[in-house]
């Protein structure tokens, strides 16, 4: 007969909170530590229609040059994929950087986000770069704040601004760029121009001699015109080896908007004298420097040379009236 007062104990197995009160402090802050792993580069695929360009150009070879001497001194962000690959969301240059010099890993760092907080880390990321292309800009602008727009909720009917995006996100936006609303919604009407003019904008940016520049102000304006009439304007272009200026644009959309504008009315616009193209002439001032002390300011140069041209043209025609 077993005695009651005899009873078998099972002890029970640490549970996972007895296991976190037992670690020490130190433990529990290195578990959430984001640390810095290295990951094959064949395993880390590119963010889904990254904006930004990753050119093999001269910036790309100097970088690939600094980490063959020095390795790669900041870590690349990807987050976790869930067929096991990892998604690149910052470092797509330090990847092809690295490729070039035939690394076969990329230090990472692997961070936890969701598809909205990646589109906004990825672009915020790539926005810190010392030079960033129109292109560049538009691509991301309008994905920034599409995300910013799905994250905020759909905006009240009252509180959306002329391309459509919620106006507190153009807000946050303006302020962590730096570009006003107003100079965001110029970079996203980029994204209307076809691909040979939104180049031309790039251009206009990197000073490439060797492609034809277009401003800003005036890509604007041609990017509400339809893609039809873009192509009839970029042979145009082409044909002339020049580009409209902000006025010529501001034309070509004003008649667009009325339905008027055809290839005719594209070439009369095109073909109107630009205030760049009117001949100027120019004296080199040394050759006037035996004439004018070194402080004499241009404009009195110019004045004087004008008085002397005009007492010269008066005595010539004195001297022809003596003639007859």
């Amino acid at each position: 007969m077993t005695n009651k007062s005899e009873q078998t104990f099972e002890v029970p197995k640490q549970s996972s909170i007895m296991a976190e009160l037992l670690s020490t402090q130190e433990q529990r802050d290195d578990a959430t530590r984001e640390k810095v792993v290295q990951i094959p580069l064949s395993e880390i695929d590119p963010f889904p229609k990254h904006p930004f360009q990753v050119k093999h150009d001269e910036a790309m070879q100097n970088m690939a040059e600094s980490i063959s001497t020095f390795g790669i001194q900041t870590p690349a962000i990807v987050r976790k994929k869930e067929d096991g690959r990892y998604e690149l969301i910052s470092g797509h240059r330090r990847k092809k950087a690295s490729e070039i010099v035939g690394l076969s890993e990329l230090p990472c760092i692997i961070r936890s986000l969701n598809d909205l907080d990646a589109v906004v880390a990825m672009i915020d990321a790539n926005l810190q770069r010392e030079t960033v292309l129109p292109s560049e800009k538009a691509k991301s602008y309008k994905m920034r704040l599409n995300a910013m727009k799905r994250t905020a909720g759909r905006p009240a009917k009252a509180n959306v601004s002329p391309v459509g995006t919620n106006l507190r996100s153009d807000e946050e936006l303006a302020q962590s760029t730096g570009d006003s609303r107003n100079q965001i919604h110029r970079y996203i009407r980029l994204n209307e121009l076809i691909p040979q003019i939104l180049d031309m904008v790039d251009s206009s940016v990197i000073r490439d001699k060797s492609n034809l520049q277009i401003a800003m102000r005036p890509a604007v304006e041609l990017s509400y015109i339809s893609a039809k009439h873009q192509k009839i304007l970029l042979n145009e272009m082409i044909a002339n080896d020049s580009t409209p200026t902000h006025d010529q644009a501001i034309k070509m959309r004003k008649f667009a908007d009325d339905g008027k504008l055809d290839e005719n009315v594209i070439q009369s616009i095109m073909q109107e004298t630009k205030p760049n193209q009117v001949e100027q002439f120019k004296i080199p001032r040394e050759r006037l420097s035996k004439y004018f002390t070194p402080d004499t300011s241009i404009q009195s140069i110019e004045e004087t040379i004008i008085k002397a041209l005009d007492a010269y043209r008066q005595r010539e025609r004195n001297r022809n009236s003596d003639a007859r």
